[in-house]
């Protein structure tokens, strides 16, 4: 990345992305867990008032977590500032539609030092020429920076992703399935024509308005990888680095739904109980947020090796998950228990099977804005 795309500018620029047939036949998507541990990561490293709205919920669930953890002043919150300028190499290129967090992590070990040391310079530029002490180390002595980057990376998402991935990585899929079919039956022009207010197409060209825009053809590879995110909202993010496909994270369908409480249909509670025991449908009607053993006993009036019991049980049927989070284990509900849960009565333009997170009510186009600064300015 060139030095000078991390300067902080003020003006409102159009950037355009020029496609080619090959480009837009290297077009495609993917699912990253990385890019939700780097957006998500600065949604919380924001003043909590300045959270944004639809995150706020999950925020006051995840910010103790990660003080209690050091997360909050670590050498990844470092490189992930509220706004301002991110290193390129927290965000490989995907390899596949879906890697796994230990394949991306793989790939941020592997950058190569003459890499970390110009995103650096260009993390430097952003600060008025000045780099927090972490990042200093990792300049001295990448291989070790990288892997204590690693290592906070991956406690980070046991702690603020990996409870709800199974909620936020359904919503995804469910994005990229409804943006499949736009294609097949009106075309790539329209799918990117309508993936955000600050995205337009026209004459083979992708413009993107906003501020800090500096995608372009002739400083990326072909094609382009779009990555649907839950935490980028309500900003388009770019990744634009040279031999690499330009990646676009733009907000996901469906996010006004995502950290609602499923709403209960009908006598949906009770035909639960029915099927599960009253005692497991208690302990999973509790889950609304992510908890530990000893948290859902204390609201059960139950000892804890019996909710452990009944958890294994809940687990077993796939209706919750477990996450280890520092010394406990905080437990979740799947979206096949938040569909359970809703009933029959459940929103009628929701996907069949999908669970109450995959909704298809959209945010109004006002509610939307164009990348800020405070955006990855790639």
């Amino acid at each position: 990345m060139p030095e000078s795309s991390a300067r902080q500018t003020e003006a409102t620029v159009q950037a355009e992305l020029v496609f080619s047939t090959g480009d837009l036949a290297q077009t495609r998507f993917a699912v990253s867990p990385l890019w939700e541990i780097v957006t998500g990561l600065r949604s919380l490293a924001a003043d909590p008032a300045h959270t944004p709205s639809l995150h706020r919920r999950w925020a006051a669930q995840v910010r103790p977590r990660l003080t209690s953890a050091g997360l909050d002043r670590g050498r990844l919150a470092e490189l992930v500032p509220a706004e301002g300028y991110l290193p390129d190499f927290l965000n490989p290129t995907p390899a596949s539609p879906a890697p796994t967090l230990a394949e991306e992590v793989s790939a941020i070990l592997a950058t190569p030092t003459e890499q970390v040391h110009r995103d650096l310079n260009g993390l430097t530029a952003g600060r008025g020429g000045r780099l927090p002490a972490g990042a200093r180390a990792l300049r001295r002595d990448p291989g070790a920076g990288l892997a204590r980057l690693a290592t906070e990376i991956e406690s980070y998402w046991q702690l603020a992703v990996a409870p709800y991935w199974a909620r936020i990585r359904a919503l995804l899929e469910a994005d990229i399935a409804r943006r499949a079919r736009t294609v097949a039956a009106q075309g790539a022009g329209r799918l990117l024509d309508e993936l955000h207010p600050a995205l337009s197409w026209k004459d083979d060209r992708l413009t993107l308005s906003g501020r800090n825009c500096v995608i372009s053809r002739t400083g990326t590879g072909p094609g382009l990888l779009l990555i649907p995110s839950v935490f980028a909202w309500p900003c388009v993010l770019t990744r634009a680095v040279p031999d690499a496909p330009p990646q676009l994270a733009y907000p996901a369908d469906g996010i006004a739904t995502l950290w609602e409480r499923p709403a209960r249909g009908g006598n949906a509670g009770s035909a639960v109980a029915g099927v599960l025991g009253r005692t497991r449908a208690q302990l999973l009607a509790g889950l609304d947020a992510p908890a530990s053993t000893t948290e859902l006993a204390a609201r059960a009036g139950l000892s804890a090796p019996s909710v452990s019991e009944h958890l294994t049980a809940l687990r077993a049927a796939g209706l919750a998950t477990a996450h280890r989070a520092g010394r406990s284990v905080l437990y979740a509900r799947t979206p096949l228990a938040d569909a359970l849960l809703t009933g029959p009565n459940a929103d009628p333009g929701a996907d069949p099977g999908a669970g109450p997170a995959q909704t298809s009510r959209r945010l109004p186009k006002r509610s939307v804005t164009s990348t800020p600064p405070s955006a990855q300015p790639r």
